[in-house]
């Protein structure tokens, strides 16, 4: 009978929870334009190169052609259609950010957790490791790194994206193992004698997706920021898809700032970048709105 209550009340729960997501999304316009855009950009990466093919073959009687039906963004300075350049660099560029994220996050949430429920002389060492990784500019050590271990693929440039920027979440974490390890829910894991690992993995973690999905979000915008970054600086490989490489042409190589009928190339992958940042900074507000029921005005 308790157990038949406990189903009832869990699933009343979750009724509820998708009753405020639903009106969330109907309330907050910035939540909606941020989910429509999100998936844009994930269609984009996953069908978006099926549909539109690319053809880098130069064509130089076509150059700097303005957007039309044939070529939805115009052209690039060697006749190159833009927008299917900016779909087929769109699937490097959004897994390198998914990438960067989920390292940063695992390193985080390791030494967060770790830090925060084993106390003492190990969440004072790994606290100051972490303070002075916080001191130190995150961009400049991630130039550095990235031009030492010549990384060339998602995965690589992911993995060295998220050595420097972890640590900011992993004192978020900590903090948040502190307040939840003196529940009463933990003294009884404790009492029971289960191990360190599995209360924090099944009692503590559990408690915390919210805050760690919202921080995926986030962790992906600046990603993304910085992947490009180093590709516009010449730093990882050259890809001639690559949004950070199509302005870094546009700018230095080929002078479509000063061609007025060029600047679409230029527009392009701009308009990308600043599109899937406001998206995902819609869609995890109005995620951590959800979550946390104090940021909802009528509750």
């Amino acid at each position: 009978m308790k157990k038949n209550s406990l189903k009832i009340k869990d699933k009343i729960i979750k009724l509820k929870r998708k009753s405020i997501f639903i009106s969330l999304v109907l309330e907050d316009k910035r939540m909606q334009i941020g989910i429509i855009v999100v998936v844009f950009f994930i269609l984009m990466a996953t069908i978006g190169p099926a549909i539109f093919p690319l053809d880098l073959r130069s064509d130089y009687a076509n150059r700097y052609q303005t957007p039309s039906f044939k070529h939805l963004l115009g052209t690039d300075f060697a006749g190159r259609d833009t927008w299917s350049m900016l779909v087929h660099g769109s699937r490097d560029v959004m897994l390198t950010a998914a990438f960067a994220a989920m390292f940063s996050m695992l390193f985080g949430i390791l030494v967060g957790s770790i830090a925060g429920f084993s106390g003492g002389w190990t969440d004072i060492i790994l606290m100051r490791i972490v303070d002075a990784m916080l001191t130190i500019p995150s961009f400049p050590v991630m130039m550095i790194m990235a031009a030492t271990f010549k990384v060339s693929n998602p995965v690589g440039i992911g993995l060295v994206l998220s050595l420097w920027t972890w640590a900011g979440l992993a004192r978020a974490i900590r903090a948040q193992i502190l307040s939840l390890k003196t529940r009463e829910f933990i003294q009884v894991a404790r009492m029971l004698n289960f191990s360190k690992f599995y209360i924090i993995t099944h009692e503590l973690l559990p408690n915390m997706m919210s805050y760690i999905i919202v921080n995926f979000i986030r962790s992906m915008r600046g990603a993304l920021t910085a992947s490009i970054g180093l590709m516009y600086l010449g730093i990882i490989p050259y890809t001639a898809t690559n949004w950070g490489m199509m302005l870094n042409l546009a700018v230095f190589q080929t002078g479509t700032i000063y061609v007025p009928r060029g600047i679409w190339y230029m527009l392009a992958p701009m308009g990308a970048i600043i599109l899937f940042q406001y998206g995902t900074l819609g869609l995890a507000s109005g995620l951590e709105e959800l979550f946390n029921p104090r940021l909802r005005e009528n509750e």
